[in-house]
This record gives structure tokens, sequence and C-alpha cells, in this order.
């Protein structure tokens, strides 16, 4: 029982932090560092097969090159660039504005040798690739007759223009194939916002074939976010498979999208004026692999880029489903908007997430209000609260009975300290998934060095700011630690703190500083208060027992 109430608050401010350290970094679904050995491999001397009865999708059927196809057309604006290839497929898509052909981030380790100069600094990017070569492709159609999906994966399309620039208005590109029995038309209508409308017509209305989105983009080294497809059915049930989770085919009657998604972007179809009924199968690896089962002609719009919530909406609004932050999703994108209409005034959002942080602290105080009180009792009452351990030690009953006497009398609560830290745990993974997943804060410069808020600091300074106002914290946070033990891990915890930080988002650390700084200025006022408090009821005891004597 000795301290136990303290005890509990170290314990919880460790429970804290180690329930998003270890699911962020060790629950969370990664991204293997080589992608070819986690996406859907169209080899060589196989074209994909697909039956109607959706018990397999598999690559039978004997071609030759499929995988190295030549590229007919290029769809281009300022800001990307789409090739398509003569399998009538989007062969990849760039990026080309500065917010995404950024230097890759570096680690820990790769950051000292940049700042003792043993490695040169990574460069931007020309343009910035979403899409594996390897991994399958978007609008890629696969048959479920065996001899027709044999001859269309031999047979190239024809395109109706080699290059197309976008530059105000939406472009359209035929792509035409002509099989022996069968002529297939993609009629596809690119706009700037690198949404497209796909039109597909069949001379035979009964054909039946299976058209797919592709496999998921391939942007990032290392990739705790979520990563395979996500789906919204008709019924608004949100589903999600994940990378090495497809163990078998599911399909869906009716969905309103169908997206392969990694941590900031998207390749996904969506519902306009057709049911769209969906297929996922697994690769050899259990990485989903997306279609949309047609027969004849259909029509559907399409998207491939950054999951950026306002443009996803612009589309379609069910497309802002797409943007995942994991289990706290439902929290999560609360704080996202809430962050995001801070930033439509403060166009900086380093300086939206200060305010965030004063607002939450704010909407908090009443709860640390009377944590910190409750604390500065139980520090008062340290000294008989020894007295009765003492007294009890050998009657823990007993104990336990004098020691609730004692809280109630004096109207502490012991675990008054910890509600507020427990509260904070949802609040803090929310804004770390916010600053993780979000794609409008990639790039995000703040003041200073900090030039991306959504990386580590690269001189690692705000995680010592936020270590040393930790330290500074707990010397004016009451405590009442007695037991030799606890204060040694008490004092230790800004150290770890600090260690742990150094690895996360500077934005989250920001968060993490602004709260503690906050946290210091609160603390200092309650002190006062409570030392005026104490005072004047010395003060009105002396004048009682002065008035006694008389």
């Amino acid at each position: 029982m000795k301290d136990n109430s303290n005890l509990r608050v170290i314990l919880a401010v460790a429970f804290s932090f180690l329930f998003i350290v270890i699911y962020s970094r060790y629950l969370a679904p990664q991204t293997p560092e080589k992608q070819e050995n986690t996406q859907t491999k169209i080899q060589e001397n196989n074209a994909p097969k697909i039956t109607t009865t959706t018990q397999e999708i598999q690559n039978k059927a004997p071609v030759s090159n499929i995988s190295n196809q030549k590229i007919i057309a290029v769809v281009q604006s300022k800001d990307f660039e789409i090739q398509i290839d003569s399998l009538g497929r989007i062969h990849q898509v760039y990026l080309k504005d500065k917010k995404y052909t950024g230097a890759p981030e570096l680690g820990f380790f790769e950051h000292f040798k940049v700042l003792f100069g043993m490695m040169e600094e990574p460069r931007s990017l020309e343009k910035l690739p979403l899409l594996d070569p390897d991994a399958l492709k978007p609008l890629e159609i696969r048959f479920s007759n065996e001899n027709i999906n044999q001859e269309a994966f031999s047979r190239d399309y024809e395109a109706s223009q080699q290059e197309i620039f976008i530059d105000g208005g939406p472009k359209t590109l035929v792509l035409t194939q002509k099989l022996q029995n069968l002529e297939l038309k993609k009629t596809i209508t690119f706009y700037e916002n690198l949404k497209y409308d796909l039109k597909i017509t069949m001379s035979n209305p009964k054909e039946s074939y299976f058209i797919t989105n592709g496999s998921r983009p391939v942007t990032d080294r290392e990739n705790y976010a979520f990563n395979g497809v996500i789906l919204q059915t008709a019924e608004e049930k949100i589903e999600k498979i994940e990378d090495k989770d497809a163990k078998k085919v599911i399909s869906f009657d009716s969905v309103k999208f169908i997206a392969s998604v990694d941590r900031y972007y998207t390749s996904l179809f969506y519902l306009q004026n057709q049911d769209l009924h969906a297929m996922i199968d697994g690769d050899k690896n259990k990485n989903p692999m997306p279609y949309i089962h047609a027969s004849g002609d259909i029509a559907f719009g399409g998207f491939i880029g950054p999951k950026d919530y306002q443009e996803l909406k612009k589309i379609d609004a069910n497309l802002i489903n797409v943007v995942e932050y994991g289990l706290i999703t439902f929290f999560a994108k609360p704080v996202f908007l809430l962050l995001e209409f801070l930033h439509q005034y403060l166009a900086n959002w380093g300086w939206a997430i200060i305010v965030l942080t004063i607002i939450v602290k704010i909407i908090l105080y009443p709860l640390s209000y009377k944590g910190m009180v409750s604390m500065q009792k139980l520090k008062d009452l340290t000294p008989k609260m020894k007295e009765i351990q003492e007294k009890y030690k050998n009657d823990p009953q007993k104990l336990q009975s004098h020691m609730m006497q004692l809280y109630k009398k004096h109207g502490a609560n012991p675990m008054g300290g910890c509600l507020p830290l427990l509260i904070q745990i949802p609040i803090f993974y929310a804004i770390y998934r916010v600053l993780y997943n979000s794609v409008e804060l990639k790039s995000a410069p703040f003041i200073f060095w900090i030039n991306d808020l959504s990386v580590m600091d690269p001189f690692f300074v705000l995680p010592i700011l936020m270590g040393v106002s930790m330290y500074i914290q707990q010397l004016l946070t009451p405590s009442g630690l007695s037991d030799p033990m606890q204060a040694k891990i008490f004092r230790m915890l800004p150290v770890v703190f600090t260690i742990f930080l150094i690895f996360f988002p500077a934005g989250l650390v920001l968060y993490w500083t602004i709260n503690n700084i906050l946290s210091i200025f609160q603390q200092l006022s309650i002190n006062k208060m409570l030392d005026r408090q104490k005072a004047k009821e010395i003060a009105e005891h002396k004048e009682k027992k002065s008035s006694v004597k008389k």
C-alpha cells in the first residue's frame, strides 16, 4: 500500500506511452522492405486467368512479355504524368508537385550520418512514382473465358492519341483492343485533380470479365500505416483487408468504392450510375488483389493519387472513408477536421497544432485542476499515511479501511491524478495517427529548422525541449514519493520519453512539448492558489484557537 496512489500515476504514464509505441511500431501493419516480395508479380510467359465462380484468380496461360509492355500513351499536366501501356493499363503514375517529391525520410542513424558528414543528404526527386512496376496494374482486364483471356494478353491496344496535356479542362483518351470475336473499348476522361471517368464497351454484351484498380501504391520505405484494400458496401459498412490477410476470395454484391491504399496514396474505383460488384482475392503472399466483376458495358469513376481529405470529398462524399487512421479513426477524424479548420485561418500546420493543444488543455482543465489539487492533498497527507501504514502494517484490512477514512475526511482521491492522464491517451494517439497518416501535413513546414512536421526533428531540438519541460513539470508537481525506487523511476521518465519521442513526427513532439509548457504554467497557478488557500486556513485556525483561549 505504500505510496500506492503515486505508483498508479507512474504506471499510468508508462502504460500510456508504451501503448502508443508498441501498437504503432509492432502491432500496426508494416510495409516489408522489398515490395516485390509483397505485391502481385505478373511473371513473363504467364497470362492471368479468372473464373466466374470466384473460386480462384490465378496466372496460368502462357503468353510472352506481359510484364514489359511498351508505353502507347502519356497523359500529363503540370502536376502529374500517367503512362498507359499496350495492354490498356495504367503502367505508372508520377507526381511532380514539390510537396510529394521531397527527399526520402531518413532514419535515426542516417540523420546522425548526415549531421556528421558521413553520408550525403538525399536529394529531392524529379517526380514521384506511385506504382510498383511489377504489381497488378490499374485498368487491367481479365476475362472469364480462358481462350479470350489468353488472346487479350497477347494483343495490343490502340490509343486514339499518344500524348495528352491537361491544362484547364478534362481530356479523353480511347483505347481499343480488337480480338478475333470481340472488340473492347476503354474510354477514359482524365481531370486535373487525378480523377478519371471510365467507360467500357464490349461488342458482346454478355462477355464476363474482371477489371482491377490495381495493387496499392508503394511510396514509403518504412510504413506503419494501414496497407491493403478498403471498400464501402451499399449498406455503408467499411470493410478492410490488410496485406498478408487475404486468405480467401471475398465477393461483395454492391460497393460504393474499392480502394487500394498505403500511408498517403490510393488507387480506387467509385460508384457513379451502375452497381459495382467487387471481388478480392489474395496473391501468393496473401496480399489483396481487388477487382470489379462485370458483363458487357459498364461505367464508373476512378482516382489515383494522394489521400487528400477535401479533394476526395469533392470527387465523391463517400471517398472520405478512404482516409484511415487505424483503430481510433472514429476519434482521429474529428481531431483532423478541427486541425484543418485551424489551418484555414493560421495558414501553418505548426501553429494549428499549438492552438489545438491549447483547446484540448482548456477542455481538460476541470479534470486537470481536480487531479492536481488531489495530488497536492495526497502530498500533504503523506506523514499521516506513513503513520497508518506503520501502525497497521500487519493488518491489511484495517490499513485499507483507515486509509479510505483518511482520504474521505480530507477530500483526497488517490486516483485523481491518473484520470487526466488516462484521458490524454486517446487524444495523444489520435494526434499521432493524424500527423502520421494525413498527406496534408506531408512536407508541411513550421518555423526555423522544422521543414516537415510529418517526420522527426532533424536536429532533435523538440524532443530535448520536451524532456526538459517534462522534468520542470515533475519538479512542480506534488508527488509525495518516499520510496527510493519509485522516485528513481519517476526521475527517469523525462529521459525515457525524450529517447522514444526522437523517432516520432516533429508535429507530435510539438504537441507534447506545448502541452508540457501549458501544464507548467497551470501547475504554477494552482500551486500559488493552494498556497494562498493553505495560508488562509492556517490564519483562520490560529484566529479560532486564540479566540478559544480568551
